[in-house]
């Protein structure tokens, strides 16, 4: 049985990587994408560890990364996160809920919004400003389900529906993601998993933004500007990650009973269509699942050098989480916090607010 399961995985894994093929370049395609906002992590709770705990991490935060993780909801959950991103120049603002149905079936859905404040509008004719402003805003909905194939194999799928606008120009467009994960060990203490993500058609700009309006011959013309398609930030993630608890108690069954200390080890290799491939690593100690600290390192080449970086984010990211049970009941209600560095600007302050019925 356990044979089955890793080919299952194992050709899933190759089915993946040749979908993938389509969309992959290399780091000269930097910057031709689109909805850069689907690569970005908005919860504060896997953002602590770089997003390494790609094949760790459960519930909702696992949109951001691998969707297998979904299946892990106890029952109900429910996330706030918010994000001031770039020393404040962004704010990012998600939430999600997700919901067991049955054993083995679990649906999410998740809204993020990246606005960017209030800008002054300005035309060639008065670009001192004085009409009004404008407020652009990227939202995206995700609408996820996961589900239980046995005690060993997990998986989940994903669609994202985007939105992209400012005042007059709007681009929608919708991405697809997938990811399978595999559990094994005597505490279910390693874990493997793959996932692709932000597959999907191509996004393009229309709006009246795009039209301008000529005078010839005392008659007026107006011609609509061609706007150029762009394609989504696919990406291959490959996760590796395992739990040591320290301390631990073992029953007759030869399973690990209650430990109050936990030492979680993850590593996640990122290819990206449109970037320079990633090293994500990370490392969370928990005791008593109450509290949490982490630490997390992104590492992509070039990205200790600063003529050479293509990328605001300089690596590390540090988190913390408190989480307090309410009752006898299994229901919890937790704190989440993480800090990510970049240059220039001051670093990224994530905060949480969790809720686990």
């Amino acid at each position: 049985m356990r044979s089955n399961i890793i080919t299952i995985i194992f050709v899933s894994g190759l089915l993946m990587f040749a979908t993938f093929n389509s969309y992959a370049g290399n780091k000269d395609r930097i910057g031709q994408n689109g909805a850069h906002e689907l690569s970005l992590n908005p919860w504060a709770r896997s953002g602590g560890m770089a997003t390494a705990n790609s094949t760790s991490v459960i519930g909702l935060e696992s949109l951001s990364s691998n969707i297998s993780g979904l299946a892990f909801t106890r029952k109900t959950e429910l996330v706030y996160a918010y994000t001031s991103f770039l020393g404040g120049a962004a704010k990012i603002n998600a939430f999600g809920l997700s919901q067991a149905v049955g054993e083995s079936n679990v649906i999410g859905l998740a809204i993020t919004n990246m606005s960017f404040g209030e800008i002054e509008i300005t035309t060639e004719d008065k670009p001192e400003g004085g009409i009004g402003i404008y407020s652009p805003q990227f939202l995206t909905v995700n609408l996820a389900y996961a589900r239980t194939f046995s005690n060993s194999i997990y998986g989940g799928l994903a669609v994202k529906i985007i939105s992209e606008s400012i005042a007059d120009v709007k681009s929608q467009g919708v991405a697809f993601d997938v990811g399978i994960r595999y559990v094994t060990g005597k505490d279910d203490n390693l874990k493997f998993g793959i996932a692709l993500r932000n597959v999907g058609p191509k996004m393009k700009f229309s709006g009246d933004g795009l039209t301008v309006k000529t005078t010839y011959n005392s008659n007026e013309f107006t011609f609509n500007s061609r706007s150029q398609s762009f394609e989504m930030p696919a990406e291959l993630q490959i996760g590796v990650s395992y739990d040591f608890y320290l301390g631990q108690k073992t029953d007759t069954t030869g399973k690990s009973g209650i430990s109050d200390h936990r030492l979680t080890g993850a590593g996640t290799f990122v290819s990206k269509s449109f970037g320079k491939d990633q090293i994500r690593l990370g490392a969370e100690y928990a005791w008593r699942e109450m509290v949490m600290l982490r630490l997390g390192y992104m590492y992509e080449d070039g990205i200790w050098k600063s003529d050479e970086r293509t990328t605001v984010f300089t690596g590390p990211t540090f988190g913390a989480s408190f989480e307090y049970p309410m009752g006898k009941g299994g229901s919890t209600i937790a704190l989440d916090y993480n800090y990510q560095t970049t240059n220039p600007f001051a670093g990224n302050h994530n905060i949480g607010l969790r809720l686990n019925l």
